[in-house]
């Protein structure tokens, strides 16, 4: 196969139009962070991320009726199980809020802002 390389000039304008790109941080940060898997797979990540607060969401019904049960009958074994429940959908919880906040954070980032603070 020929090769058609490019002429001096042209790999110096292509030099120069690459490093004005890598200087826009927030194109950087989305190219660097593309997946190259299949289309097909960002709707399998779609769902795992909603099967998350899906799962606490049963969690914490589960916990509620354990701990109506435990507090009606002192069984030892409905208040062990209440309280792993109870630990599971805390757990959960702050999985799901590290996530929305890094969302959050990377909206705001790739947005050029800065979340406001209180009053100084």
């Amino acid at each position: 196969m020929d090769e058609a390389g490019l002429s001096e000039p042209e790999r110096l304008i292509l030099a120069e139009i690459e490093r004005d790109l890598r200087t826009d941080r927030a194109l950087d940060r989305r190219l660097r962070t593309m997946s190259p898997e299949p289309p097909h797979t960002a709707a399998g990540h779609r769902f795992r991320a909603h099967a998350l607060g899906a799962a606490v969401s049963v969690l914490a019904a589960v916990t509620l009726v354990l701990l109506v049960m435990a507090a009606s009958s002192s069984s030892p074994g409905l208040i062990w199980a209440f309280a792993l429940t109870w630990a599971l959908t805390l757990v959960g919880l702050l999985t799901l809020v590290c996530r929305w906040s890094r969302r959050l954070a990377a909206r705001w980032h790739e947005a050029g802002r800065r979340p406001a603070s209180g009053p100084a």
